[in-house]
């Protein structure tokens, strides 16, 4: 790609050539012109790939870096080069934690109903196993597997040659200690960063006295500094302008003596450590051994620099831009208008459950072990186009359901459902992979406003 197409800020298009090589990602005015020239071909619709007919002897590869922000719930992927400081491609990848957790429950419920009735059922194993080191959770370890497949799928697409990726939300050692190391480091404007947005975890982005949100927030000691309170995080809380004055260097119980319940249940949040961020830090820890495999060189972050990144940088708060500014390497000038995220949406492959079972645990049908008819399988993102004068005639493009029968029901975007189609008809698109894809919000290079940092 020559360099004066890489000015124009938009998503590019994925390239390789004819031996599979990943070559840079082109303009899609480019990719447009190979396509309708006959020099390329579609390999992949999501993320969109095309593939040259020829190869080429000595191509020009651009190093990209790979950018992840691992979140509980959604995942941030960003591919930025360095040099130029523009944004390639940006997707969210939202994972199916809570789904594989509330399934596990379920088949733990129904095991249980059975056992209690004596009936049929499998015996508990519990004295036979035992977690080998490193173990976590299946809800957990999909997030894992998730970002590694993608990490890898990317890598046969474009030339990759580092990785960034946050692998703490937040510092907690060096926030508790700050002389362990780089005093400069702790004391300075990053550490600010680091210790503010733990807050904003902890505190559920409100006051902690009177409860509002969506309002500027301030650092609060919780025991004053005059009454012999120190600036660990423990003795930290939010609380607007308004709460912090009235209560100035007076002590919590005293300021809130007409209050008990609020007293008490601040002096237990207080205490109460952040769970979630603990759970995340081990799934993120659990990443990087991961990606450390992949061969390539890892830079860490943390989420307080990932955050002083984004708002030195006036850029508003997104995933896929949190990941942009993930790591000490994010360039100073971040150019990302036009830039559209592929939203991807982790679906998984089925489960190995052969028989369908009522709320009371009884088998009321049996599952089909093959999961193929006709070339197809649910899934799988098809175009049908059904000639009059039957009844489901026009062109109908989405999922499909895949039967036996080779009557297939097909489920668009808009949520439309087309029953009875013929696989006779259909033409895949996208090969069912776990996941489903929609386009996200188009970046119009929105700035994000600095002074509402503390509040975002």
């Amino acid at each position: 790609m020559e360099q004066k197409e890489r000015k124009a800020t938009m998503s590019y298009v994925f390239v390789v050539d004819t031996e599979r090589r990943p070559l840079s990602p082109v303009h899609p005015g480019r990719a447009r012109l190979l396509l309708s020239s006959g020099k390329a071909a579609v390999l992949r619709r999501y993320p969109f790939t095309i593939v040259l007919k020829t190869s080429v002897e000595q191509p020009v590869v651009h190093p990209l870096r790979l950018k992840l922000d691992p979140g509980s719930k959604t995942t941030g992927i960003a591919l930025l080069d360095d040099q130029s400081g523009h944004v390639v491609f940006a997707a969210e990848l939202i994972h199916r934690g809570h789904a594989i957790k509330e399934d596990l429950d379920s088949r733990r419920g129904v095991r249980q109903s059975r056992r209690q009735r004596k009936m049929r059922y499998r015996k508990p194993r519990f004295s036979n196993r035992r977690r080998a080191k490193g173990w976590l959770p299946p809800s957990l370890h999909s997030r894992i597997a998730n970002i590694t497949s993608l990490v890898q799928r990317l890598q046969k697409l474009c030339p990759i040659t580092a990785i960034s990726m946050e692998l703490v939300k937040f510092d907690l050692q060096q926030m508790e200690h700050p002389e362990i190391q780089g005093t400069e480091y702790q004391q300075g404007t990053l550490f600010g960063y680091e210790v503010r947005e733990y807050l904003l975890e902890k505190w559920h982005r409100q006051c902690a006295y009177c409860g509002k949100s969506e309002v500027p927030l301030q650092v609060e000691h919780i025991q004053p500094k005059a009454k012999g309170g120190t600036d660990q995080v423990s003795n930290l809380c939010l609380a607007c302008e308004k709460c912090n004055s009235a209560k100035g260097t007076q002590e919590i119980a005293v300021f809130l003596k007409k209050k008990p319940v609020l007293l008490a249940k601040i002096r237990a949040q207080a205490k109460a450590p952040l769970k979630d961020a603990a759970v995340v830090n081990a799934t993120r820890w659990a990443l990087w051994e991961q990606l450390k495999e992949v061969g390539l060189p890892v830079e860490c972050g943390s989420g307080g620099l990932t955050k002083f990144n984004r708002v030195t940088r006036a850029l508003p708060k997104t995933h896929w831009l949190d990941a942009v500014c993930v790591g000490r390497s994010t360039p100073e000038t971040i150019l990302a208008q036009g830039v559209t995220p592929l939203l991807i949406q982790a679906q998984g492959h089925g489960n190995r459950q052969m028989g369908y079972t009522d709320k009371h645990g009884f088998i009321i049908r049996h599952r089909q072990r093959t999961k193929h008819h006709f070339g197809y399988q649910t899934g799988d993102l098809v175009r049908a186009v059904v000639p009059e004068p039957l009844k489901t005639a026009g062109t109908h493009v989405g999922r499909v359901l895949a039967r036996a029968t080779g009557s297939f029901d097909i489920t668009t975007r808009r949520g439309t459902r087309v029953t009875g189609v013929s696989y006779h008809y259909c033409h895949p698109i996208h090969r069912n992979d776990g996941y489903s894809y929609t386009k996200g919000a188009t970046y119009a290079g929105t700035r994000s406003d600095p002074a509402a940092q503390f509040t975002s």
